[in-house]
């Protein structure tokens, strides 16, 4: 099947898609984003979050062929041209990244929080960033991250 959609602001036409394929194996290896990661294949782990239609959603656990029409949004499609999203330099600034296999997904899942909720408490936090899983970090260093972020969207008037 052909697939239109866009993709980080842009529209996209893709040949050839099964629709039963994932929307992470379609971003990952027919366009060449490798943001969102491939990990647990089961929604658990959250390293392949992006937003379809402004939702946090897993792209492991939806098929090409829902996304026809649809707007997604990436961890690439967060950064401006020639800087980084705050989220982005959050979590650089902050030391939350160490493997940083899980950190794409954090850092959507993190922009869809501070989206909903411009000054979230530390419990508001865990519960958000919940279905994304690290081993490496320790999340001390992801909520100082979290945090940091929203101090400075909040200053920058982005919320």
């Amino acid at each position: 099947m052909r697939l239109t959609c866009t993709v980080n602001g842009k529209v996209e036409t893709i040949d050839d898609v099964w629709p039963g394929e994932s929307l992470l194996y379609v971003l990952r290896e027919r366009m060449g984003l490798p943001g969102a990661k491939n990990a647990c294949e089961q929604g658990e782990c959250g390293s392949c979050s992006v937003h379809l239609d402004g939702i946090l959603v897993c792209a492991c656990l939806v098929a090409a062929g829902q996304v026809e029409g649809a707007e997604i949004k990436t961890v690439e499609g967060l950064a401006g041209a020639t800087d980084l999203h705050p989220v982005q330099q959050a979590y650089l600034d902050a030391g939350a990244v160490q493997c940083g296999f899980c950190t794409p997904g954090l850092i959507v899942a993190t922009v869809d929080l501070l989206e909903k909720n411009a000054d979230p408490s530390d419990s508001e936090i865990r519960e958000a960033l919940a279905g994304n899983l690290c081993r490496c970090t320790g999340y001390s260093k992801i909520l100082d991250a979290v945090r940091l972020a929203a101090v400075r969207l909040e200053g920058a008037g982005k919320h």
